[in-house]
C-alpha cells in the first residue's frame, strides 16, 4: 500500500498558522512524524491560506529540509504547478485532475514534462458520479488521456471519489464495484487511491469505519490511500488486509517488521 500522509494541510489550524507566520517548525515536525510512520508521500496542501505560488513552494521546501519523502502537491492550478513541481527534489504526485478534457489538456503536459505522477478523479463536468459505470467511464477518459501524453499506467492514481457513508450509504458499494473494474484497464494496472477519511465524515465511529472500508477497498484492488498515517490501528488493518490478499509474506512479526 502506498501511504500518503494527509497532515500537512492548511485545513489544520497549526499548519495554516505556520503558513501565515512563515514559521516552518510545524510543517517540519509533521513531515518527520509522518515519514517515521512510513508515509510514502507527504501531501502538501496550501488550502485557503494563500493563493501565491511562492507560499506553496515554501511549504515544499520546509518539508524537504526535514525529510527525503516525496511530495504530493495538493493543487491542480497550472500556474501554481509550473513553479511548485521544479522545487521538488523527487518526481511528485499531483493531486488532482478531473476527467474534463480541457483540464486534462492543461495539466498533463506539465506533469509529463517533469515525469511526475497524477491523481485522476473519476468525475466530470456533472460532478461526482452516482454509479460504478459512470465512475469507470470517467476513469477510462483519464487513463486514455495520460497515454496520449506519453505517460505510463504506473504514473496514474485513479480516485473513484469516496462519498460519506452517513449521507450517501449506497455509494460505498458502487465505489467498490468501480475499483474492481479500474484494475482491468491495463497490465500492470494503474494505481488506485482514495481520500479515506471521506467515508467516515460526520460519523461517530470514524476509526472503525475507516479500518473496515480500507480493508474492503484493498480486496477490490486499491493500492494507495490519502490517510492518517499516525493511526496505528488503521495502518495495521492495511497490513493485515494486504497479507490476506497475498500481497506480502506472512511472518508472526509482520506488524513489527513494517515499523522497523
Amino acid at each position: 500500500m502506498i501511504l500518503i500522509g494527509e497532515r500537512i494541510n492548511a485545513g489544520f489550524k497549526d499548519i495554516k498558522q505556520a503558513i501565515l507566520d512563515k514559521n516552518g517548525d510545524a510543517i517540519k515536525e509533521w513531515a518527520i512524524k509522518q515519514t517515521n510512520a512510513k508515509a510514502d508521500y507527504l501531501d502538501v496542501n496550501l488550502g485557503t491560506a494563500s493563493n501565491k505560488p511562492e507560499d506553496l513552494c515554501w511549504m515544499i521546501e520546509m518539508v524537504q529540509e526535514a525529510v527525503d519523502t516525496p511530495i504530493s502537491i495538493d493543487n491542480n492550478r497550472p500556474a501554481m504547478l509550473k513553479e511548485a513541481i521544479p522545487v521538488c527534489k523527487k518526481p511528485p504526485l499531483v493531486n488532482s485532475v478531473t476527467a474534463v478534457e480541457e483540464k486534462l489538456n492543461e495539466l498533463l503536459p506539465i506533469v509529463a514534462e517533469h515525469k511526475a505522477s497524477i491523481i485522476g478523479l473519476a468525475m466530470d463536468e456533472a460532478g461526482s458520479p452516482k454509479t460504478a459505470d459512470k465512475r469507470v467511464e470517467n476513469a477510462g477518459k483519464v487513463f486514455a488521456k495520460i497515454l496520449e501524453f506519453g505517460m505510463e499506467p504506473e504514473q496514474l492514481f485513479l480516485d473513484p471519489i469516496v462519498m460519506p457513508m452517513k449521507f450517501m450509504q449506497e455509494q460505498a458499494q458502487e465505489i467498490l464495484k468501480a475499483v474492481s473494474q479500474f484494475t482491468l484497464f491495463s497490465d500492470p494496472p494503474c494505481h488506485i487511491v482514495c481520500g479515506l477519511s471521506n467515508i467516515s465524515n460526520g460519523t461517530t465511529q470514524k476509526s472503525l469505519i475507516n479500518r473496515t472500508y480500507i480493508a474492503m477497498m484493498i480486496a477490490h484492488g486499491q493500492d494507495a490511500a490519502i490517510l492518517d498515517v499516525m493511526d496505528d490501528e488503521l495502518v495495521n488493518s492495511i497490513l493485515t488486509a494486504e497479507l490476506v490478499m497475498n500481497k506480502s509474506i506472512y511472518a508472526d512479526s509482520y506488524v513489527e517488521a513494517f515499523r522497523k
